[in-house]
């Protein structure tokens, strides 16, 4: 693909600085930038590596601009215009519409128009799908769920039944929507399963990483909001509520019946404790382990960061002497305090 960097310029907001007519064919990274590529720099300290580059335009800050010469397409966030552009230039395949003679498609699904349903599909009575879909190879998807148009399923995914789906959505491979939430009652040493009769609703816009799990609701629907972003090995809990535009990065786990509020960062690996409610505008980062519900905007963390391995062990060790360390220190003060009021006495 070639486009022109007034045409770069124009699709992603930016003002141009140098020669409209020069042809770009790809996005790269700084250092690895080669002739007609664009680049972007986010940071005036790299500012340096231009001149090793062999980018033929950058897009960067208004600040770097005065700094620098050449093709630039300038703006208050190149990061931003960074993925502008590489959505120009994604090359991404998109199979053409068609229905392999493999695909298992109940006669009682509605299929919209320009749809691709790829070999070894099952589609079950009740289904409904959108315009312009991709449902990529094995993909499976359960009695009377509906698929938004514009919507992307990648290999091997399942949707089990009554799971809805917005437009313009992608699926990766191996996700499962709606598989059973973990609940269970204890009856004299033995587990009662409680059927898991809600469902799932998942907004438009939304991304769902590989080898992700989202449980279908116990009796209400677990719920997934616009323009979600839920990376790879993410756990969300059964009747889980995800507020719109939340970002949330792998191997997190969501007990069940939290509800996380609209524009959250959540980092990798964090853990959050079920019946919670995180506000909206909270930001977690990796590791924390969330007990206790989050009314505030603002930035989160716990866990501890990594040491030299025998710096490590000796820390284990006086972790497991904390609480005897505080009793000595109240002793201590104690201690303390009565030989000030002592002093005090004899002064007098």
């Amino acid at each position: 693909m070639q486009k022109t960097l007034q045409d770069i310029a124009q699709s992603i907001g930016a003002e141009l600085k140098g020669e409209p007519q020069l042809v770009i064919t790809a996005v790269s990274p700084l250092d690895t930038a080669e002739k007609n590529h664009i680049s972007f720099i986010n940071d005036p300290k790299y500012i340096a590596k231009i001149e090793s580059s062999s980018a033929s335009a950058l897009i960067v800050t208004p600040e770097v601009a005065e700094k620098t010469s050449g093709n630039l397409l300038i703006m208050a966030d190149p990061y931003l215009g960074f993925a502008r552009a590489a959505q120009i230039f994604d090359s991404t395949p998109k199979p053409h519409a068609n229905v392999s003679a493999s695909a298992s498609i109940d006669e009682a699904a509605k299929i919209g128009e320009n749809v691709y349903i790829g070999p070894n599909v099952t589609i079950e009575a009740g289904v409904s799908i959108g315009d312009d879909c991709i449902i990529e190879s094995g993909v499976y998807i359960g009695q009377n769920s509906n698929i938004g148009s514009n919507t992307r399923i990648y290999p091997n995914a399942v949707l089990y039944h009554g799971v809805t789906l917005g437009k313009d959505c992608i699926i990766h491979a191996n996700v499962v929507i709606g598989s059973d939430g973990f609940g269970y009652a204890h009856d004299k040493g033995q587990w009662v399963k409680i059927p898991q009769v809600g469902g799932v609703v998942i907004g438009d816009e939304v991304e769902i990483g590989a080898h992700t799990a989202i449980d279908r609701g116990a009796l209400e629907n677990t719920s997934i909001g616009k323009g979600v972003k839920l990376d790879n090995h993410i756990h969300v809990a059964h009747n889980v509520t995800i507020g719109d535009y939340t970002a949330i990065a792998g191997c997190t786990a969501i007990a069940g019946s939290a509800k996380i509020g609209k524009y959250c960062t959540i980092a990798g690996r964090v853990s959050i404790l079920g019946h919670l409610t995180i506000c909206d505008k909270a930001h977690i980062t990796a590791t924390t382990f969330v007990n206790k519900s989050i009314t505030k905007p603002g930035a989160y963390s716990s866990g501890t960061t990594h040491q030299d391995n025998k710096d490590w062990q000796k820390s284990a060790i006086r972790f497991r002497q904390l609480d005897t360390m505080w009793r000595k220190m109240k002793q201590l003060e104690k201690e303390l305090l009565q030989l000030k009021q002592d002093r005090e006495t004899d002064n007098e």
